[in-house]
């Protein structure tokens, strides 16, 4: 046991989880493992997979945790955070959240200390059509929002969210102005906007913010970028606080409810399968995906498909937030995920350069020198990229076609049909492969989900 302890230890550490969470962590990992039967058909590695999952889960609070609505309008979210975190951004993705489920929003900027926050917050509002009350640099902080709530008050708000001035660092002056506000306005929830970059300093910025303020819960931001969302160990465990949301990207779209569950398998560098098909689903509307189906089955895809798919992909959010959901994926570099990007862009650019006819009938490309050449000359590529574009298109739609007819024949397609198509569906030159490696989590953890090499798509460069 002791081996696999410290091989988990130290990719804890890796995970950005601070080190008294931890030691917490291994210990409690240790204690359950130690003694526990082995299950017949289950290797002890894979035994300990379970283990580690079901104690992450558990440190971080083992469920989705949502606002608390108030009985009597306005509900008050009070936001709170370090200068730099995105946490005015977060409240403009908090609000079309709420606007999403049906809540009558309205936006509160009280960071007089920073003009531009303000202007950022009205901007912000118009963009997701919710109102915002500011009443420019002259007032306290404490006078905007009390006047920010009566107005929601006679407006009959549903949800009232308070953007606050942001340090860059914790002072007694900040906390003060904050007790202030929490005090007049009786929030509640408090939010802390958390920046998954900040790694274990997390833990310190927390406790601090929940011991002087008290918070209700966190929101995490930046959880695209690097870092594996590590520190969303840290916030449970040092305010007993649960994280309530987790931004990824910079699309007004890209905030979510937080589910312990899925954070694991990151941390463990599994992936996030659910999150990936739900921003996939929220990408590709309902008649796409049924006109795909039977073009699928009728082996009828064709470039304006093709188009469809790329920008379903650049709705879904950044490359990068989404390769980190998909197992296996988690290793790719930021290099090659410009490259990916680069690539798409590429196709694109040709796809655009297309006539309708020429789209809807690849033919007539497969056929005509001339229409590639043209096409090569308006997209600014090679007639060779051209070509290889058009041949992936004819080997998605062979592959799409033996999938259809185990599908006619009764048969359910398994991973390797699902292999075979990822074949097919290359991405156009320009994207580099990734080197296959585990790290010494995954190692140890090899148990659960299946560890997948990348795509086929990672391929040659121009």
């Amino acid at each position: 046991m002791k081996e696999p302890l410290q091989d988990i230890r130290r990719a804890l550490l890796e995970a950005d989880v601070s080190l008294p969470v931890v030691r917490k962590l291994v210990g409690s990992i240790a204690e359950k493992a130690v003694g526990t039967g082995v299950i017949r058909g289950v290797r002890p590695d894979q035994q300990l997979v379970k283990v580690v999952y079901d104690e992450l889960i558990s440190l971080m609070g083992g469920q989705a945790a949502h606002i608390e609505f108030s009985g009597t309008p306005p509900t008050v979210i009070l936001m709170a955070g370090l200068q730099g975190v995105g946490k005015t951004t977060a409240c403009g993705k908090l609000a079309l959240y709420m606007k999403k489920k049906g809540k009558s929003c309205m936006l509160v900027a009280t960071d007089i200390y920073r003009p531009a926050a303000i202007e950022q917050l009205i901007t912000l509002g118009k963009q997701v059509e919710v109102p915002v009350f500011e009443a420019g640099t002259e007032l306290s902080p404490v006078e905007i929002a009390k006047r920010g709530l009566k107005e929601a008050k006679e407006k009959g708000t549903d949800v009232l969210i308070v953007d606050t001035a942001g340090r860059l660092q914790v002072d007694a002056t900040m906390m003060d102005e904050l007790k202030q506000m929490k005090k007049v306005l009786n929030p509640n929830e408090v939010l802390l906007v958390v920046d998954a970059m900040t790694g274990q300093e997390a833990a310190a910025l927390v406790s601090a913010f929940n011991l002087e303020v008290g918070i209700t819960g966190a929101i995490m931001t930046k959880v695209d970028g690097d870092s594996r969302g590590g520190a969303a160990l840290s916030v449970q465990e040092v305010s007993g606080k649960p994280i309530k949301f987790v931004g990824e990207g910079e699309g007004m779209n890209a905030l979510e409810l937080f589910y312990p569950d899925r954070m694991a398998s990151r941390i463990l560098g599994m992936g996030d399968v659910l999150s990936f098909v739900e921003k996939a689903q929220e990408s590709m509307m309902k008649e796409d995906a049924e006109d795909m189906q039977k073009k699928i089955m009728e082996a009828k895809y064709d470039f304006n498909d093709y188009l469809k798919q790329l920008n379903a992909l650049a709705r879904m959010g950044s490359m990068g937030g989404v390769l980190k959901l998909i197992p296996g994926m988690n290793k790719v570099t930021p290099q090659q995920i410009r490259e990916a990007e680069r690539s798409l862009s590429i196709a694109e650019a040709m796809i655009n350069a297309m006539t309708p006819e020429e789209r809807e009938d690849p033919e007539l490309l497969a056929k005509s020198p001339v229409r590639r050449k043209r096409v090569a000359t308006e997209s600014g590529r090679t007639e060779a990229q051209v070509g290889q574009l058009i041949s992936q298109l004819y080997q998605m739609r062979a592959q799409m076609k033996n999938l259809a007819a185990r599908m006619q024949d009764g048969k359910m397609p398994g991973l390797e049909d699902l292999e075979e198509l990822s074949k097919g569906a290359k991405l156009p030159p320009g994207t580099a492969r990734r080197k296959k490696g585990k790290s010494e989590l995954q190692k140890q953890l090899s148990a659960i989900g299946n560890k997948q090499s990348a795509p086929k798509g990672f391929g040659s460069k121009n």
